[in-house]
């Protein structure tokens, strides 16, 4: 594609059952209402769609999207990583769900070899402080920059900066309790915790892309993560919507945003893109049942081309993908035409129309 490429996933979660199935497994131990350990959600995966050949290598989770990546050889690769990188079992109260991936298993993620982990996300500190500690500490020496959380406040709000071939990324991120993060997690000068939008007024929207924008030169793309909304459905409120379209107004090229299970409608305003919600990509829910209406075990994976002169986008390409056996593989076409009517379904609002390239490609182009 023309422009500057940018691969932009939903959430990446390598914890739990995708962590016991990787090389070096971590403990098991769970604290959720009905299971314990995290072994049982490789044996829901093998149930649903067969044995898992464990342990598996370090890129069996990404399976064929590695090869999607190589590909289409985009110049920066952002993800939402919603899993804590430690060994610690300080648990977080009051939370059902606590997602951990042991360190020894980080070649999991620089197997897509990512640009950004935006942790600004409702799993990030789910062992407490040191957990988000060790998951900052893992990815520094893994090479990998991180965006939305971290020690203090300076560093959860800190910009992250791709350096491409001459126009660079400079993505920001931001979580809200929309999306199940307590406001307890907000980072503060002295306190850990996550880069936290209290509200979507307008007034917040500017902070956050005047983090970006203060580091933004000529020919640079702005991106600002947001981690906000349900799980579930496609609707998007009038309050979404319209903060999304008041980081464009304050400079923002890109809202990237997730925390949905599937993907959510897509926007172009003023010539700029909007991801509501960007599906998951990597995770270990496979073989649960309930909202299968969704269709949760297809996936997609974004790459935007965009315009490094105004940021404007050139054309979305989006490759469905699908889970099986907790690893992800091209999707059959009768999958790629479903995943096309719901997009364009729900992004008819929005006044988007996606076609189907060769391939199985998704596109949406500039109007």
């Amino acid at each position: 594609m023309d422009g500057l490429t940018i691969f932009m996933c939903g959430d990446v979660m390598t914890g739990r059952g995708v962590d016991q199935i990787l090389p070096h497994s971590g403990d098991p131990t769970l604290r959720e209402p009905v299971v314990t350990d995290a072994r049982t959600y490789v044996e829901l995966a093998e149930a649903a769609n067969g044995p898992i050949p464990v342990p598996v290598d370090f890129g069996w989770p990404w399976g064929e999207a590695l090869g999607v990546l190589d590909e289409f050889a985009p110049d920066a690769r952002l993800l939402n990583l919603e899993t804590a990188v430690t060994t610690t079992s300080d648990f977080a109260p009051n939370k059902a769900i606590h997602y951990r991936m042991h360190p020894d298993n980080i070649e999991c993620l620089t197997a897509a070899r990512p640009d950004v982990c935006v942790l600004a996300n409702n799993h990030t500190l789910d062992f407490g402080a040191d957990g988000l500690a060790d998951t900052v500490r893992v990815l520094a020496g893994a090479g990998i920059p991180c965006a939305g959380a971290g020690l203090d406040a300076e560093q959860a709000h800190r910009a992250a900066i791709t350096a491409t071939d001459g126009a660079r990324v400079i993505c920001v991120a931001a979580g809200m309790t929309s999306s199940g993060i307590p406001s307890s997690w907000a980072v503060t000068e002295n306190r850990a915790g996550v880069a936290f939008a209290s509200d979507m007024s307008e007034r917040t929207a500017k902070e956050i892309a005047d983090r970006a924008l203060a580091l933004k030169r000529s020919g640079d793309v702005a991106v600002a993560s947001l981690h906000w909304g349900s799980n579930w459905g496609y609707g998007i409120d009038s309050g979404q919507r319209h903060f999304a379209h008041h980081l464009i107004d304050a400079g923002i090229d890109v809202v990237y945003g997730h925390s949905s299970h599937h993907p959510r409608p897509i926007e172009v305003y003023r010539g700029k893109l909007i991801l509501y919600g960007c599906g998951d990509l990597v995770n270990d829910y496979e073989g649960i049942g309930g909202y299968q209406a969704y269709r949760g075990e297809l996936r997609l994976m974004y790459f935007a081309s965009i315009d490094p002169a105004d940021g404007r986008l050139i054309a979305l390409r989006m490759v469905p993908m699908r889970e099986a056996r907790m690893r992800l593989q091209r999707a059959a076409r009768d999958d790629v035409r479903w995943v096309r009517a719901t997009l364009e379904n729900t992004s008819r609002a929005f006044g988007t129309r996606v076609e189907t390239e060769a391939g199985g490609v998704l596109a949406v182009r500039a109007s």
